[in-house]
């Protein structure tokens, strides 16, 4: 079991994982950061309240985040295929997985937003300060911390994501874990792909919450 093409085999999993991972949370935060940042200046109490704009957004990010990411994936494989060309493997699957990260990560900012204390903002806006400035230089370095760990939060659950979508060939140690563990009936290959991808989960986990530690002032 453990020949060099076993070895080679996990090795090349490890890396379509970690680059599903990285690159989806990367074009998932394009989209997301700035709707969770529209979704709060927008609310009735935010710095521009709108509720028409408001209340699209919402029920576009509560429906969308109520789709399961496979019933989603599948449904969508015309339009990966059209941007990936193809619509199995790693690259393919970073389609998929933005789209379904990318409501939630703007709810993550949302909620990051929302813990900042309104002193702030008001005294932002009482020098004069505009509303691109109020969100630069205000809403964005008060709730780094924040921020961070929902950053942290969002990979482990798109690392989930993408462990599912190797039901469908997605690639990474998710497609090893189905492949060889499920269909092969080779127990041992299931284990040691979880276990892996436990471990990814931990070290992304320990750096995001170690980077959200370093950026809070209020323990300097």
């Amino acid at each position: 079991m453990w020949d060099e093409s076993t070895l080679s085999m996990l090795v090349q999993g490890i890396g379509e994982t970690l680059y599903m991972v990285l690159a989806s949370t990367l074009f998932a935060y394009l989209i997301g950061l700035p709707v969770g940042i529209l979704l709060f200046t927008s609310a009735k109490d935010g710095i521009r309240p709108h509720a028409s704009v408001y209340k699209v957004l919402d029920v576009i990010v509560n429906l969308t985040r109520s789709i399961p990411f496979l019933i989603l994936m599948i449904a969508i494989f015309p339009f990966t295929r059209l941007v990936a060309g193809t619509a199995i493997g790693a690259t393919a699957t970073i389609v998929p997985l933005t789209l379904s990260a990318a409501p939630f990560i703007a709810r993550l900012v949302e909620s990051s937003l929302k813990e900042i204390d309104i002193g702030v903002i008001e005294a932002a806006q009482s020098m004069g300060a505009s509303d691109f400035q109020i969100i630069w230089k205000v809403l964005i370095p008060e709730s780094k911390p924040s921020l961070i760990v929902g950053c942290a939060i969002a990979v482990t659950t798109i690392l989930g994501y993408s462990a599912m979508a190797g039901v469908v060939g997605g690639g990474g140690l998710g497609t090893i874990a189905i492949n060889y563990g499920l269909y092969r009936w080779q127990g041992e290959m299931m284990l040691i792909a979880t276990v892996l991808l436990v471990v990814i989960v931990q070290v992304l986990q320990g750096i995001g919450m170690k980077a959200a530690g370093l950026s809070d002032k209020r323990k300097k």
